[in-house]
């Protein structure tokens, strides 16, 4: 079997690979029916769809692709470092790990952290622009979820708000 486009090719088969295992994983709730939807519903159907574009893709990849192959380059390991860094920093800077003595900071901290770190993967960074989206983001996040959804999660720092 040749593949013509290695690029279309592995990008389906990740997508089908990851759309199956929510699926799967989906199955462990409760799925329900369209009309009384459980919590696995959104995620199997989801899963399921990511897998059929997946498998859309896998086959586009074996039949399609410009003379001589579509190869896969060098993998950015900058991007994937920071995008995945700024991830994790989110996710201990929002709740904390007491584990490790280290207090939750919120969700304006955090979504500051979150996108200078994330910032920092693309080519060039600019701290007026990432001042700006940080701002945006950290408001317009705290009005739909605090504000409007009146989610209950950690706004400012556990030593400030107490």
């Amino acid at each position: 079997m040749n593949i013509k486009s290695q690029k279309d090719f592995f990008s389906g088969l990740m997508f089908l690979v990851v759309g199956l295992a929510f699926a799967i994983g989906a199955s462990n709730y409760t799925i329900g029916s369209g009309a009384r939807m459980g919590p696995g519903y959104f995620p199997l159907i989801l899963g399921v769809l990511m897998a059929i574009l997946g498998a859309a893709i896998c086959v586009s990849g074996l039949t399609k692709g410009p003379q001589g192959g579509d190869k896969i380059g060098k993998w950015a390991w900058k991007p994937v470092f920071f995008v995945l860094a700024a991830n994790f920093a989110f996710g201990i800077l929002l709740v904390g790990v007491p584990q490790l003595h280290i207090p939750q900071f919120g969700l304006i901290i955090a979504i500051y952290a979150l996108v200078f770190i994330a910032s920092m993967a693309g080519q060039s960074f600019k701290f007026k622009e990432t001042a700006i989206l940080a701002t945006v983001l950290a408001v317009g996040s705290y009005f739909a979820f605090v504000w409007a959804l009146n989610l209950q999660f950690p706004v400012w720092p556990s030593f400030i708000a107490g």
